[in-house]
């Protein structure tokens, strides 16, 4: 039996730069932090020749071709497995359309835990392209490469996304100090909903490609305040990277009517009035997760709960996706 772990993630600054249709123009860059949510997923053999496999769904197949879960069989198949009698099986601490990153965090520990049964090892790097190229080639999703690579590297990892395609990162350098306060300040509220962030991003892949000129200037901006927002977290300026994440809200808002919708706007003023710094709705937008920094945790929690949005507390990863079993 194999059983991995895949942190999911949060955005500090600057998503949306890690697609290619603005990367391989401009390059982008952003921050992002692994934090303790996971996606597991287990592997194990069967006495009966079929996979079968458990998720949100449940299959059970004589081929790798008659998969229908895409990352699963895409998986199979680049990992050229020989062996049909597997079970494979997910489970997530957070459910998938959140903006957490799920689907990169479970085509990782997918990919983590079929290289462990053929007893591969590769670096997290490694790890990162191979889910980039299921679910960007082999399946065409219009979404960036920050979700695969974090969840593999873990941490508060800066990245640097180069125009031939090669993605660089290093350890955002935060004092023990600056990182106990990131970690102790940001709060996580959960909107109650879910979507599907190809869905929200094909919006601004599409008009990158046609080099639309307000979204292309949108990201510049965005990735502008993705080096502000590392500036202001390296030299340990809370207040400003709590005031960076609400200029990168109102940018976000910009690029499409689907980021956001007058419920969130409503609890995202409301929070901003009662104890909050700054914040942005996480991952694609139109749902998921509102982050903020607190400047009164007590009095922003209070308040959000009051307005019945449900905390996630959570602390941050520093060992990206691993085997545990």
């Amino acid at each position: 039996m194999i059983i991995t772990r895949s942190p999911l993630r949060i955005s500090l600054g600057g998503g949306g730069t890690d697609l290619p249709s603005y990367y391989r123009n401009h390059g982008g860059f952003l921050i992002a932090a692994a934090i303790d949510k996971y996606v597991y997923i287990n592997i194990n053999r069967r006495f009966v020749n079929r996979f079968l496999l458990k998720y949100s769904q449940f299959e059970e197949t004589d081929t790798i071709d008659a998969i229908k879960h895409p990352i699963i069989r895409e998986a199979l198949r680049l990992l050229d497995v020989d062996e049909n009698n597997l079970e494979i099986t997910s489970i997530a601490d957070i459910p998938a359309g959140t903006g957490l990153g799920s689907s990169g965090s479970f085509t990782t520990g997918l990919l983590k835990a079929l290289h462990a049964w053929n007893r591969n090892s590769l670096h997290p790097g490694q790890l990162a392209e191979q889910a980039c190229d299921i679910e960007m080639n082999k399946l065409g999703e219009p979404i960036g490469k920050q979700d695969q690579y974090i969840a593999a590297i873990g941490g508060v990892t800066a990245f640097t996304f180069h125009q031939d395609g090669r993605v660089e990162y290093r350890p955002v350098a935060l004092s023990d100090e600056t990182l106990f306060n990131l970690e102790d300040n940001l709060l996580l509220f959960f909107t109650g909903y879910a979507r599907s962030a190809s869905v929200i991003l094909k919006d601004q892949d599409d008009r990158s490609k046609k080099n639309d000129q307000a979204m292309i200037e949108n990201m510049h901006a965005t990735k502008e305040l993705g080096y502000k927002s590392l500036d202001a977290l390296e030299s340990g300026n809370l207040a400003e990277f709590a005031g960076l994440m609400d200029v990168h809200w109102q940018r976000k808002k910009a690029r499409s009517s689907g980021m956001s919708n007058t419920q969130i706007n409503e609890w995202y003023d409301y929070a901003m009035a009662n104890g909050a710094l700054g914040g942005k709705l996480i991952g694609a937008g139109g749902g998921g997760f509102l982050m903020f920094y607190a400047q009164d945790k007590a009095k922003l929690r209070h308040a959000m709960r009051a307005k019945g949005l449900q905390e996630v507390r959570f602390r941050f990863d520093f060992e990206g996706t691993k085997v545990i079993v």
